[in-house]
């Protein structure tokens, strides 16, 4: 790895907090290659390192490896770690991880099921959602109501919310159940149940709501609710690489080094498409 922090990287191997890693460089408990190390200290991870007289294996100072999940989330379940209304969690299905936690890409509301990304990077993470980078979300929504091609434009033009103009950047037509009506919409930001807030501000009520895409990650279809499957390395760097991040750097926590790494910025595209098969209810 590149040289970092010696605090960063005893952190990350999961040996304390930085202040408490500062602190104990500071009280001369910490030795690099033999001598007292000093705070602001840059190691590459091939020292010898000891911390209270013991040594810190070198595999464990690379940190955890680049991990990266997809989860089907059924209606039912909350996107935290703790609810106070003790309603189930999407991380208690998730499998065990070595080292860190696993941290999840954006939300999902309690009534809308499909697609999560789940990582154990949280600067992967960061990137995903931010809007600079404009990562496609892509949903499938039944819809109860009366649905016209202008309330469809006024959809695509945008719509004043409470938090501010919101559009989506293109809405598919799809099949029709009794008064249900089925449409594949994309947008590129993640505020708090935009999807359904932009329906209800055109008089139609949201009935069904799956998440089936966010950016280049599908949900598979052989994937049940409630089911994970990691992704495999070639997928993981793929992704890194969107977003402006080396696959080859150290798992750590989000930072803002995005001020060095301005995204380009991209022309939005917009589009309308026209029948649309109704997705499967899975």
């Amino acid at each position: 790895m590149n040289d970092e922090k010696l605090q960063k990287v005893l952190a990350r191997a999961g040996l304390g907090s930085r202040r408490q890693i500062e602190a104990l460089i500071a009280e001369g408990r910490v030795l690099v290659n033999g001598e007292p190390a000093s705070l602001g200290d840059r190691v590459t991870g091939h020292e010898k390192i000891r911390m209270n007289g013991r040594l810190i294996p070198a595999d464990r100072l690379a940190g955890p490896d680049r991990r990266v999940l997809i989860y089907h989330k059924p209606v039912g379940e909350v996107t935290t770690r703790d609810d106070p209304e003790g309603r189930p969690t999407v991380f208690s299905r998730l499998p065990r991880i070595g080292s860190g936690r696993w941290i999840s890409v954006g939300r999902l509301d309690v009534n809308t099921l499909g697609l999560l990304l789940f990582t154990n990077d949280g600067e992967l993470a960061n990137r995903l959602m931010h809007p600079s980078y404009e990562l496609p979300r892509r949903y499938a929504v039944r819809v109860f109501g009366q649905v016209d091609p202008a309330m469809i434009q006024r959809l695509l033009d945008g719509v004043k919310l409470d938090d501010g103009l919101a559009r989506f950047d293109s809405v598919e037509a799809g099949g029709s159940q009794g008064g249900n009506q089925w449409f594949h919409v994309t947008l590129h930001e993640g505020r708090q149940r935009e999807v359904r807030r932009l329906w209800e501000s055109q008089g139609v009520q949201v009935s069904r709501l799956i998440r089936v895409a966010y950016g280049p990650i599908s949900l598979p279809k052989s994937l049940g609710r409630g089911e994970w499957k990691f992704l495999d390395k070639e997928t993981v760097d793929s992704l890194c690489r969107l977003v402006g991040l080396d696959p080859e750097e150290p798992v750590g926590k989000p930072e803002l080094r995005r001020k060095n790494k301005t995204p380009p910025k991209r022309r939005k595209t917009r589009k309308r498409g026209n029948a649309a098969s109704s997705p499967r209810r899975r």
